[in-house]
């Protein structure tokens, strides 16, 4: 007869995470700074290395506030590393209607920028979870342990 701690032995942790920060944040470029700024603090006290986690917070962030914006709305930065060592960055806004898309060619400048260029090259990772309605949440993942 298999025991509570039988089964629970049997439960895979290594996706749980160890650590968990999430914070809203308004929606403008003050916001997308703060964002960056509190990921490295945070980043700094669990001992994570910064880059290229920073620069991956700072794109996505900066997208939600100028891409994801609606008025009174606020978008939400979550930062999770997990027992294998994955560092999972996620910001979610409040325009699920406007997903990005991966792209086989570089943008045009005129239309938008380089950021998620930028991600997919940083992160080993990365992708869009649409939900609950009117949300989106785009997030990107760093296998930690090849870093440090």
């Amino acid at each position: 007869m298999n025991t509570l701690s039988d089964v629970n032995q049997g439960v895979n942790t290594l996706r749980i995470p160890v650590h968990r920060f999430s914070v809203p944040l308004s929606a403008t470029r003050r916001g997308a700074r703060l964002a960056r700024l509190l990921a490295a603090e945070q980043l700094l006290v669990w001992e994570a290395p910064l880059d290229p986690a920073r620069l991956i917070v700072a794109e996505l962030a900066a997208s939600a506030a100028v891409h994801g914006k609606v008025p009174g709305r606020s978008f939400r930065l979550g930062l999770a590393v997990t027992a294998c060592g994955v560092l999972r960055i996620e910001v979610t806004d409040a325009k699920g209607e406007s997903v990005p898309r991966r792209r086989d060619a570089a943008p045009d400048p005129a239309e938008s920028g380089y950021g998620l260029l930028l991600v997919e090259e940083l992160a080993d990772r990365w992708g869009v979870l649409v939900g609950p309605v009117p949300c989106k949440a785009v997030w990107a993942e760093l296998d930690l342990g090849e870093r440090r």
